[in-house]
């Protein structure tokens, strides 16, 4: 089992340096969507390509920081149910859910679309918009995406196996942190239904 812990750390590691550089793209988005915007408005001259990279900047932040997200544990679950469980329960179905469902979603995307890939890269596809962009770039984000959050769930598996094992304190690495919108939200809520409780 050490091993697998080794191989879970450096994982996690990669997939944390790269959900940081994805970051980067969110702000790239934004000041081309912003420059294209003005441009248009102002010189009214628009660009195809420029429309083009916006989107694959954007799929990009998805794509590549899915890993990221999983190994942060901000992924969509059902937290009304999970947090009435307990964490051994938790690690349980999340180890059954990675098994069955997970890795072979992961295993057949990067399957699907590696061709795609592959065609677009050979052939040079390009956007059939005028002044459009090469294709490849924009099918590699699948399966290299699908790549990291398939690697990411044999870490999460690693470590929720680790912990049903008692090697472990915790089966994630790091527990998803409410934000201060979030904080505020359930304040305000707790506020509310008081108010209603007391009419």
């Amino acid at each position: 089992m050490p091993i697998f812990l080794k191989f879970s750390n450096l994982v996690d590691g990669f997939n944390d340096r790269i959900g940081r550089l994805v970051r980067w793209l969110v702000l790239g988005a934004v000041l081309i969507s912003a420059g294209n915007a003005i441009v248009r408005k102002v010189f009214n001259i628009s660009s195809n390509g420029m429309l083009e990279i916006q989107w694959y900047l954007f799929a990009g932040v998805f794509m590549l920081g899915a890993g990221y997200a999983f190994l942060h544990n901000v992924h969509v679950r059902i937290d009304f149910i999970s947090s009435k469980l307990s964490r051994r329960t938790n690690a349980i179905i999340d180890s059954l859910g990675i098994v069955i469902f997970l890795i072979p979603l992961c295993l057949i995307m990067i399957v699907l679309s590696w061709p795609f890939f592959v065609n677009a890269w050979n052939s040079g596809e390009m956007s059939q918009n005028a002044g459009g962009l090469i294709r490849w770039p924009a099918y590699l984000l699948m399966p290299l995406g699908f790549g990291l959050l398939f690697v990411q769930a044999l870490s999460e598996l690693v470590k929720r196996i680790a912990f049903l094992k008692g090697l472990r304190s915790e089966p994630m690495s790091v527990e998803a942190v409410k934000s201060d919108e979030e904080i505020l939200a359930e304040e305000l809520a707790a506020q509310a239904a008081k108010k209603l409780a007391g009419a």
